[in-house]
């Protein structure tokens, strides 16, 4: 482990609370493409403006491991999209309020990862044998991500049914609102339950992104960063990808891999040394292979489909022409 002087935590801390306040006042209400994509694309140069800053600071070393963790942070994050899409889905709840509950949740993601990132290290640093576990807990992760990853049922879930005990849940929206008053008592509105739905997922999710993270780097400070500038931009990252998640066939057959791999390394790591750029490189190769086989098969699909569809129309002229044929010789 390696000790960060304050100044840099507050640096670092100020940095992360500005960019937060400058989108909240910049970006309000659902944004169209062209500024989610523009958005998005901010973002990430400020992530990796940040890493840059890691190099310039403490070396090539640390600068490839905050790299790393931010890719793995990253590409684990565009999967958590798909299921915050089925999660709006199951909740119905309007495009207009989604920016608002996704707002709301990468607060509560940074808060509850910190927390997770400090229990990690406090382990890591007791226990000699925890890189095993995270290594087999990531083996495990892998396995279940292969299998189809994380489902959710949140309409009829844990989710409600522990709210409920706490406070009426209402049927209806109540604009933004997270809270309403029925009949005088405060009650949950669906914004609510969608909101914890969401910030339920990402406990789960980063149960398996964080000790990848320590697969590469045992730095809290590294880890810590590159899970927030992997988290912030998450919100105008969903309004890129959302309506395509189903073009990325391959994607989460590719996040499986990589959490097998860095298992791997964290169970292996006594026995055999990766070096951190060597690790980048796997993570990077991975992700563009699944990237890339899942745009050749959207590509193959689609001209099967165009194939298809020209057989059709051909079929009644043939059938048309066979006729006047017959015709003509009778």
């Amino acid at each position: 482990m390696t000790g960060t002087p304050g100044w840099a935590w507050l640096a670092a801390g100020c940095v992360i609370a500005g960019l937060l306040a400058v989108d909240l006042l910049v970006n309000r209400g659902q944004p169209g493409m062209r500024r989610a994509v523009l958005v998005s694309a901010a973002w990430v140069g400020a992530g990796v403006v940040f890493g840059i800053i890691i190099f310039w600071w403490q070396g090539g070393e640390a600068g490839q491991e905050y790299f790393a963790a931010y890719l793995i942070e990253k590409a684990l994050s565009v999967d958590n999209i798909f299921v915050f899409a089925l999660l709006f889905q199951a909740f119905a709840v309007p495009a207009a309020y989604q920016h608002r509950v996704l707002f709301a949740g990468v607060l509560g993601a940074l808060a509850l990862r910190a927390c997770f990132i400090a229990a990690g290290v406090a382990l890591l640093e007791q226990l000699s044998w925890a890189f095993y576990l995270f290594g087999a807990f990531l083996l495990v992760a892998a396995l279940r991500m292969a299998r189809g990853g994380v489902r959710v049922d949140p309409r009829h879930g844990l989710v409600l049914r522990g709210l409920r005990k706490v406070m009426p849940v209402t049927e209806e929206f109540d604009g933004p609102r997270f809270l309403t008053r029925r009949d005088g008592r405060l009650s949950a509105t669906p914004l609510l339950a969608a909101l914890i739905a969401i910030e339920t997922t990402d406990v789960i999710f980063a149960a398996d992104s964080i000790p990848a993270a320590f697969g590469v780097t045992t730095d809290m400070f590294i880890v810590l960063t590159s899970n927030a500038f992997a988290v912030l931009g998450l919100r105008a990252l969903y309004f890129v990808l959302a309506g395509a998640m189903e073009r990325f066939t391959y994607l989460t057959q590719g996040l499986a891999v990589m959490l097998a791999f860095i298992g791997v390394k964290m169970i292996l790591a006594q026995v055999v040394h990766i070096p951190t750029v060597v690790s980048l490189g796997v993570i990077i190769v991975i992700i563009a292979v699944a990237v890339l086989l899942s745009v050749g098969k959207q590509r193959r699909q689609a001209a099967a489909a165009a194939a298809t569809a020209s057989a059709e129309m051909a079929a009644p002229s043939t059938t048309a022409s066979a006729s006047e044929m017959r015709r003509s010789h009778a």
